[in-house]
């Protein structure tokens, strides 16, 4: 899910007004949050998804030893969601400047960064100049079909339980601090 804008200002909480939420909740950040600003930006005429998508924030696939490295490109001024992620990984961010929401809150990065991706992690971003992001992920599989389903749920109830069941903890815990 994308969205490309002329928006210039910094952060996400300026980015609201175009996807119709009133304000971020105070913490926790919900899923639901996450994917009620998926499906507002959705919504917005001039948003992209599949092959329009692929060509704006084109992905480099290269494959190693036992490793899937997967980069993409993302342009300055765009607003879009990641997928679910159903495995931690490490993450890089090689050039750039994003704000990135979760259910850990929102954050901003400038390359270089690195970093590593929780398993059940779906990201709002926000690219304030172009940006180069790169995922590692373990797999002898090449076929990017079978990889994807290895490595992407289509869904938060597609997660392993021992994923949903762990996010709920922690969650847990924050609540009690």
């Amino acid at each position: 899910m994308l969205l490309q804008t002329e928006v210039t200002k910094e952060g996400i909480k300026e980015i609201i007004p175009i996807i119709g939420v009133k304000s971020l909740p105070e913490k926790p950040i919900t899923r639901e949050n996450i994917l009620a600003c998926e499906n507002a930006i959705r919504k917005i005429p001039w948003s992209v998804e599949g092959e329009e998508l692929d060509k704006l924030c084109p992905l480099k696939h290269t494959f190693a030893n036992g490793c899937y490295i997967r980069e993409i490109f993302m342009p300055k001024g765009t607003l879009l969601t990641s997928k679910i992620h159903k495995i931690d990984h490490p993450y890089f961010v090689l050039k750039g400047d994003v704000s990135v929401l979760t259910e850990e809150g929102v954050v901003r990065i400038r390359a270089p960064y690195s970093g590593i991706t929780k398993a059940g992690t779906k990201r709002v971003l926000y690219i304030h100049e172009d940006c180069i992001w790169i995922t590692v992920h373990i797999t002898f599989e090449t076929d990017l079909k079978k990889i994807e389903e290895q490595i992407i749920a289509k869904t938060y109830d597609d997660l392993p339980n021992s994923i949903v069941e762990g996010v709920g903890e922690i969650l847990k815990l924050e609540e009690k601090k």
